[in-house]
């Protein structure tokens, strides 16, 4: 939970703070222009450790000013990832803004500037009728919003403001966010239309978030603690309507949670991995103290390997096929024997963009959980490329475990 009180606080990053003029002075001019309060502004050098403590300390809105591109954009872009506990990924809307802003040069967007497009999960991007766009994103430090530099044009500035009262218009800034996986979108939206949507103290809205769905609660109150007592009423509610399938909060992972679970039960994992590669064990291993509860990893790729390894059946195979619930129970159970571990996942599918068959097509994905003896497997179809069913499978496979698990 973040809470700040004040004005809007304005970064301008840079490769060489010390040179050049300020770029966060037109953004500050805007603003003091519309009457939205500014606490102070800071010049920091293009370097990563730097900017994450100036961007660390909590501040109801923080107003980055480096543009998407060249080196502080991609700095920026990695740092505010951390801060809100999610990784980089493409961003469909800012891909195509940033296509649009080359356009209107009469270019076409080069393949290097794409990486623009890579923004922390749940960012959003402001749609620009000229120059570059921006973006902002909500996380357990504040609201950031990230400015192209120089003067912003008259559609920008009317976003900014509008952003910047939306979070420092009340003295007291509180937000929270829930995270949920295994949900739709929709079926969340169901869940808690009583208080989307809705004016109030507190505002409830919904960001889907690359397999997953979180829920923000921004609440304001006269003082912090006024607007945490509001949030926290309405949190109360709306996290039993979301029950099981809300995992964590604010910046809490699923694999930070699994490894708290394994932890707390005394229980130790193991993975067999077809078509992610490794993608589960690489995420459980970058939990810190991942090795008092993470045992061992196997890529199992081909099906001599599975037999080999994990000890599957030439039967199953035959009669069923590598890609199959049989065979992710059978690998679960295999690597649980192997490794002498409790728990085991599996995984094993069809990522594409080819191998798929019309009984069987490209993002069938079969994931097995062992826990304690007790061995399930579920089939998923999963849609995108082949990154994104990666990405999917790991996720469902972790919240499978999750779920097994049980328990906070």
């Amino acid at each position: 939970m973040s809470g700040a009180t004040g004005g809007v606080r304005l970064v301008g990053v840079a490769a060489d703070a010390a040179s050049g003029g300020d770029p966060t002075a037109p953004v500050q001019s805007a603003l003091v222009a519309a009457g939205v309060p500014v606490d102070g502004r800071v010049l920091v050098d293009d370097d990563e450790p730097v900017l994450e403590r100036t961007l660390g300390s909590d501040a109801a809105l923080t107003v980055v000013v480096a543009g998407p591109g060249g080196s502080a954009g991609e700095t920026v872009r990695r740092v505010l990832a951390r801060l809100s506990g999610t990784r980089l990924v493409l961003n469909e809307r800012m891909l195509a803004a940033l296509e649009a802003s080359y356009r209107r040069q009469d270019r076409a967007l080069p393949r290097r500037a794409e990486r623009q497009a890579l923004l922390p999960q749940g960012a959003t991007p402001w749609p620009a009728d000229e120059g570059e766009p921006a973006w902002s994103v909500e996380t357990p430090r504040g609201a950031f919003a990230v400015l192209p530099r120089g003067a912003p044009s008259p559609p920008l500035t009317a976003q900014l403001i509008d952003f910047a009262r939306g979070h420092v218009g009340a003295r007291g800034v509180v937000t929270r966010t829930l995270r949920t996986a295994g949900v739709s979108l929709g079926d969340v939206e169901e869940r808690l239309a009583e208080w989307l949507g809705r004016e109030g103290d507190v505002a409830v809205s919904t960001v889907p978030a690359d397999g997953e769905v979180w829920v923000r609660l921004r609440a304001r109150g006269a003082t912090v603690e006024a607007a945490t007592a509001a949030l926290q009423a309405v949190e109360s509610r709306v996290a039993a309507a979301l029950g099981d399938d809300c995992y964590g909060h604010d910046g809490e992972t699923l694999e930070q949670v699994v490894g708290r679970r394994l932890r707390a039960r005394s229980l130790v994992v193991a993975t067999a991995e077809s078509c992610t590669g490794g993608l589960v064990g690489h995420r459980l291993t970058n939990v810190a103290g991942s090795s008092a509860w993470f045992e061992r990893g196997v890529v199992v790729y081909s099906n001599r390997a599975k037999q080999e390894l994990l000890g599957v059946s030439e039967a199953i195979l035959k009669t069923h096929g590598a890609v199959s619930a049989p065979c992710a129970e059978a690998m679960a159970r295999g690597i649980c024997a192997a490794a002498h571990t409790a728990c085991g996942i599996s995984i094993t599918g069809i990522a594409g963009p080819d191998g798929g068959t019309p009984q069987k097509p490209v993002g069938t994905v079969f994931i097995g959980v062992a826990v304690s003896g007790k061995v399930s497997a579920r089939h998923f179809r999963f849609s995108g490329d082949r990154a994104a069913v990666k990405w999917q499978s790991a996720q469902m496979a972790l919240d499978m475990l999750r779920r097994a698990l049980g328990g906070p």
